[in-house]
C-alpha cells in the first residue's frame, strides 16, 4: 500500500490487482453506513402502528421488547420494503455510473438512454397479458427486456466501433419508441391488471415481501462483485478508445460486459420496484462530489448513495402526506427533473 498527499494506492502482490483511493472514501462509506442504518431504522419503526425505533433495535437484535406484535410487524410487513427500496437504491445507482463512465456523459442514465423503457415494457406485458406467471420470474422478463433493449441499441450505434454520442442519441430514441409501446399495451389490457401496472410503473415498494427481495437478490450479489471488478476497466476506458487499446484493454469486449451488466442491475431493479427514475442519474454525481473521480472509490460510494436516496424517498413518500403514501418513483423525479435541467444548465457548453 502506497499513500500519497490525497490518494491512497492498495496493490497486491500475488495478484494482478490494485485500487485507488481518495484518503476521504473510507471515513466518506462509514459516514454513509450509518446514515443508511439511521434510515433504516426510522423507516421502520415509522407507520401506522408507530414502533419507537429502541424496540426497533431491540427486536432486530433478538431481545424481548416485551411486545410479541412488534415482530411480526418489522419482520412481515416493514421490512422488506425498506430492504427493497436499499437494494433497489444499489442497482439503479451503480447502473447509472456504468452508463456514464461508458458514455463519458454526465447526463447518461438508465432511464434516460432506454434501459428502464425496455425493462418496464417486458415487465408490464408479463403483468397485462400473463398475470398469472409468478413474482419472481418478473425480473428475469425485465431483464430479457433490458437486454434486447440494449442489443437494439448497440447494433444501431455501431459504426466502425460504439460511439458514446450514437449510444445516447440512439438510446433516446429507442426508450420512446418502448415507452409508446407500453402506454399502448396499457390502453388495451384488461382493468384490473392495468390497475397494477399503473401503480408498478410509478414506481413504488409498497406490498414487497421476502419473496420478492430472493428474486432480486441473486442479481445483485452476481453482477454487484462483477462492477466493482470492472471499476478499473471503467477508468481505462474514460480515457478514450484509442487510449485504452493502447493500455492493452479489449475495448469492445470490456464495453459489452459492462452494458450486460448495468442492463442486469437495472433491469432487476426496475422489474422489483418499476420504474424508479433520476436515481442513476443523481446518485453517481453527488458520489463524485464526495471521493472524486476514480471508479474503484466512486462505485460502492454511489452504491451506498442510491440505497440510502430510495430508502429515503420511500420514507418521505410515507410520512410528508400520511395517510397518503406517495410511490418513491414520485418523490425522487421531484428532486432529480429539476437537478438534471440543472445538469442540462451546467453542461451547456460542454
Amino acid at each position: 500500500m502506497t499513500m500519497g498527499k490525497s490518494w491512497v494506492t492498495i496493490r497486491s502482490p500475488d495478484f494482478p490487482f490494485s485500487v485507488r483511493l481518495d484518503r476521504r472514501t473510507p471515513l466518506i462509506w462509514a459516514i454513509l453506513a450509518i446514515a443508511s442504518l439511521v434510515v433504516f431504522v426510522i423507516s421502520t419503526a415509522y407507520g401506522e402502528y408507530p414502533i419507537s425505533s429502541l424496540d426497533v433495535v431491540k427486536t432486530l437484535l433478538g431481545l424481548d421488547t416485551g411486545n410479541p406484535d412488534h415482530a411480526f410487524i418489522i419482520y412481515t410487513l416493514r421490512l422488506p420494503r425498506v430492504i427493497t427500496a436499499f437494494l433497489v437504491g444499489i442497482g439503479l445507482a451503480i447502473a447509472g455510473t456504468i452508463l456514464q463512465g461508458l458514455t463519458r456523459n454526465p447526463l447518461a442514465a438508465p432511464e434516460i438512454v432506454g434501459v428502464e423503457a425496455g425493462a418496464a415494457l417486458a415487465a408490464v406485458a408479463l403483468i397485462v397479458l400473463f398475470p398469472s406467471i409468478p413474482i419472481y420470474l418478473l425480473p428475469l422478463a425485465a431483464f430479457l427486456g433490458a437486454s434486447l433493449t440494449a442489443l437494439m441499441v448497440y447494433l444501431l450505434a455501431w459504426d466502425r466501433g460504439s460511439s458514446p454520442i450514437r449510444l445516447i442519441l440512439v438510446g433516446v430514441g429507442i426508450g420512446a419508441m418502448t415507452g409508446a409501446l407500453t402506454s399502448l399495451m396499457i390502453t388495451f389490457g384488461d382493468i384490473y391488471d392495468v390497475s397494477q401496472a399503473l401503480v408498478w410503473l410509478a414506481g413504488s415498494v409498497y406490498g414487497r415481501t421476502w419473496e420478492q427481495i430472493q428474486a432480486l437478490l441473486p442479481w445483485l450479489l452476481c453482477f454487484v462483485p462483477l462492477s466493482f471488478f470492472l471499476a478499473r476497466e471503467l477508468n481505462t476506458l474514460n480515457l478514450g478508445d484509442d487510449v485504452a487499446r493502447g493500455l492493452g484493454s479489449p475495448v469492445e469486449w470490456r464495453r459489452g460486459l459492462l452494458i450486460l451488466t448495468c442492463v442486469a442491475l437495472s433491469g432487476s431493479s426496475v422489474a422489483t420496484a418499476g420504474t424508479i427514475g433520476f436515481v442513476g442519474l443523481m446518485a453517481p454525481h453527488l458520489s463524485r462530489q464526495l471521493v472524486g473521480t476514480p471508479h474503484e472509490g466512486l462505485m460502492p460510494t454511489a452504491a451506498l448513495v442510491g440505497g440510502l436516496m430510495v430508502a429515503l424517498a420511500d420514507f418521505l413518500g410515507r410520512s410528508l402526506f400520511a395517510p397518503i403514501e406517495l410511490p418513491c418513483g414520485v418523490v425522487t423525479a421531484a428532486i432529480g427533473a429539476p437537478y438534471f435541467l440543472y445538469l442540462l444548465y451546467r453542461n451547456r457548453n460542454a
